[in-house]
């Protein structure tokens, strides 16, 4: 492996399996940098976006992408079979959770039988996918070696965990410390040094280490999350508002990272890499009861709004059943259009099933099928707003005019903290 960015730039071709969240700003990353860059999707649909300039993630933007089409350091396809051109290959596919919540690693051993196929001496293979710990080493290792090349000696392995943070501006893909955990000491080595050449820092380990750090990240802050969701209910019987007592504990310069209420996790992350933990934990006899705790809370969230919201109309002498409900909001956080797991789905559920009249807007999720109904967006007027019984804030998107909301709603109930600014004017805005 080349041990300096222009002799990389000029000699090494990489290969991206999955051109998602994670892969697909990891391709451009590599072709900013020179790299010739075969990516590989195994959607027709996303490749046909791609060829065309493109882009569904919102971290990547039309004219970076055409950038490196047009310059034809990136292509991309649905075959495998490119990739027998490239030093270093990212496997970036996704692992979500069955309905049992065990680990689905359908996707990763698949991408790891067809690289099987076109492994070759040299070869430098690293998995940016969520896993349990050791599966790097115990799953993906065997299934490679199938090509009868021996990892460590003939090609190397590594776990790389990815740490994209969509619609985070501050915070770039290469500004992120890249942590990369080698099968053995040479295989860290030999991914560190392909991945220096476009991270700013990067950390080596052992693979069960670097398998272990990013479920640490996850659950950190799914138990803290679960944590503050808790005491959101009990300081709401007490009468005390939990986003005031956050921003005052927050003013503490030591010994506290403030986490906030909500109507439930979202995204890939947070909801799923905590049960990769569990799971595995279990087959060494090993108790994750704050895990489990803190799953359950978070999952009942969503039971929580829809009771506050059937209250709050009830107040009014209004049943659930017949209501119209606009839910703000679709994607699991602000500012992105990617909705896997959001809670807002949950509500949507929830509510219909319970008879309300649903609608929603999302500036970044113009449509979506959920339900077996194709939703789409509506557009926010003051006419819409007003024939509203009730307009939850799921998603508190930057976009948003609070104040125009707030003064043609009849009602609105807060799940974000977003009407912090304008709540003391308005009597129609409850709570989380």
């Amino acid at each position: 492996m080349p041990e300096n960015r222009e002799t990389a730039k000029k000699q090494i071709t990489v290969g991206i399996v999955g051109l998602g969240y994670v892969g697909l700003p990891l391709a451009l990353a590599f072709c900013n940098r020179g790299f010739e860059v075969y990516g590989v999707d195994n959607s027709l649909e996303k490749i046909k976006s791609l060829q065309k300039g493109k882009s569904y993630i919102g971290d990547v933007d039309d004219v970076a992408l055409k950038s490196c089409l047009e310059t034809e350091k990136l292509r991309v396809s649905s075959s495998y079979s490119d990739l027998s051109k490239a030093q270093g290959i990212s496997v970036c596919v996704p692992t979500p959770l069955r309905k049992t919540k065990d680990p689905d690693m359908s996707y990763v051993v698949d991408a790891a039988e067809n690289i099987s196929k076109i492994l070759h001496t040299g070869q430098v293979i690293i998995l940016e996918s969520t896993v349990y710990p050791g599966a790097t080493e115990e799953l993906i290792a065997p299934i490679l070696g199938k090509s009868g090349l021996k990892v460590g000696r003939d090609f190397y392995l590594a776990f790389s965990p990815e740490r994209v943070d969509p619609g985070n501006k501050q915070y770039g893909i290469k500004d992120i410390p890249k942590i990369v955990g080698g099968v053995t000491e040479e295989c860290s080595k030999r991914a560190a040094d392909l991945y220096q050449q476009i991270f700013k820092q990067v950390i080596t380990m052992g693979s069960r280490e670097a398998e272990m750090a990013k479920l640490l990240e996850n659950t950190f802050r799914a138990v803290n999350i679960g944590l503050i969701n808790e005491l959101a209910l009990v300081a709401r019987k007490m009468g005390t508002n939990i986003w005031n007592v956050i921003d005052a504990a927050k003013t503490k310069p030591f010994g506290f990272m403030p986490f906030y209420p909500g109507p439930g996790l979202g995204g890939h992350c947070i909801p799923i890499d905590p049960f990769y933990l569990s799971w595995k934990a279990k087959t060494y006899r090993a108790d994750t009861s704050f895990i489990e705790l803190a799953d359950k809370v978070n999952s009942q969230m969503p039971v929580y709004v829809v009771d506050r919201v059937a209250d709050l109309l009830n107040q009014q002498g209004k049943p659930l059943k017949g209501s119209k409900i606009m839910v703000l909001g679709i994607a699991y956080k602000r500012d992105v259009n990617d909705i896997r797991e959001s809670p807002a789905l949950d509500i949507i559920g929830l509510l219909t099933k319970k008879g309300a009249e649903i609608s929603f807007n999302d500036p970044y999720v113009p449509t979506f099928n959920y339900l077996e109904q194709h939703w789409k967006s509506q557009p926010l007027s003051k006419e819409l707003l007003e024939e509203q019984d009730c307009v939850i804030i799921a998603t508190d998107h930057s976009n948003y005019d609070w104040e125009f909301i707030a003064k043609n709603a009849k009602l609105i109930f807060d799940t974000r903290n977003a009407t912090k600014g304008i709540r003391d004017k308005y009597r129609n805005i409850d709570l989380l």
